[in-house]
């Protein structure tokens, strides 16, 4: 195991922050537009980032506010996509404490008065930096009254004023505040790009990890590079830094593969009783009700692209067999299958009983499988 009694441990979410554009993954679009923008001296004065939790908006923030306001390491360095990291002003940004870089937290700060602040604040000359650059955390929070203080100042702010904002919710900012801003996008980051960053950090980290566990957390994060590096640190606590992919699979609730498609091809033959008793043993080993007819949908989704010509040579070797057997029902059954399904995991949500409602599930579609498809 690492060795945790030289300094305070700090989680992985927080130790593998981006410092950099380099260190940024899944973002590349984003990269290449701010890079373009200040080679050619084309910079907005307000930028707007969107995204769900956890993939880099307040990162890119303060990364951009670093590169705006760099000198390099001689102090004679321009706007740069690579801050250097070693002259004043990006110390002081990460640290903090740079008093032209300014970070405001709209969840809580939600007034006009707190708007305000800025207003008058953006007056002003930078005291030390190039640029005075306000980042404003979860935008859509502000007030109306404090989106509409702050119209005039973002549409004709001082030269040396730049305004970052950051969001997850980008329909609830108003039209007015997005047409004065550039919008950037940030994607969710991709199962397999998301695997090599966990892979990486494992390896530094000395953490062993099978690779299927990093695959299934990488899933399960859903594209948040956040959650997927909490999610690692868990799993890491819990298995005494080797993770094994049944161990991640007991943390998350879910099913191994195998299992699930087993179930799925019972139920397509019409076997009631297999289904129900390989259900017993996923309930068994802790599987969710709703994590695990998910799983299902998953799988089917999968066994239906093979349905339709797809290749399945990026599965497993066992796993693909199984799909393509479960493939053998015809894309009519499979989207049939689909929509039982799909409202099962509904009515398991409102279901006083989640178990009893998965099997009720299972015994619906075992039960309709024989039945004819729609001509």
């Amino acid at each position: 195991m690492t060795n945790i009694a030289d300094q305070p441990y700090r989680v992985l979410a927080r130790k593998y922050r981006p410092a950099t554009f380099e260190e940024m993954i899944g973002q590349d679009a984003l990269v290449q537009t701010l890079t373009n923008a200040i080679a050619l001296g084309r910079l907005a004065h307000a930028f707007i980032l969107t995204g769900v939790r956890g993939v880099g908006k307040t990162s890119t923030a303060r990364i951009l506010a670093k590169g705006l306001n760099c000198e390099g390491a001689d102090g004679a360095g321009g706007p740069t996509m690579s801050p250097c990291g070693a002259c004043d002003p990006c110390k002081d940004i990460n640290d903090g404490r740079h008093i032209d870089v300014l970070e405001m937290d709209a969840a809580s700060k939600t007034g006009v008065d707190d708007v305000r602040d800025i207003i008058d604040g953006a007056a002003y000359r930078p005291v030390s930096a190039r640029f005075k650059i306000y980042i404003v955390d979860e935008v859509h929070m502000l007030s109306r009254s404090a989106f509409n203080a702050l119209l005039k100042t973002l549409e004709e702010p001082p030269d040396n004023v730049k305004f970052i904002f950051a969001t997850t919710e980008i329909r609830k900012v108003p039209v007015t505040i997005l047409s004065r801003c550039q919008r950037f996008d940030l994607r969710r980051v991709p199962v397999d790009v998301m695997t090599h960053h966990l892979q990486t950090i494992a390896d530094s980290e000395q953490i062993k990890a099978a690779a299927n566990a990093l695959v299934h957390i990488a899933k399960a994060s859903e594209g948040s590079v956040r959650d997927a590096l909490s999610l690692l640190d868990q799993a890491a606590a819990m298995n005494a830094d080797e993770i094994s992919e049944q161990a991640v699979l007991d943390m998350l609730g879910q099913v191994n593969t195998d299992l699930i498609l087993k179930i799925l091809q019972a139920c397509l033959n019409g076997q009631t009783a297999a289904a129900l008793d390989l259900f017993a043993t996923a309930d068994a080993c802790g599987a969710e009700p709703d994590v695990f007819i998910a799983d299902m949908l998953d799988n089917i989704h999968l066994a239906s692209l093979i349905a339709g010509g797809a290749d399945s040579s990026d599965q497993p070797e066992a796993q693909s067999r199984m799909l393509t057997a479960i493939a053998t029902a015809g894309i009519a059954r499979l989207g049939r299958a689909w929509q039982l399904l799909l409202n099962g995991h509904r009515e398991i949500k409102d279901a006083p009983n989640p178990k009893t409602a998965a099997q009720m599930v299972l015994i619906r579609l075992a039960h309709i499988a024989p039945m004819p498809t729609p001509a």
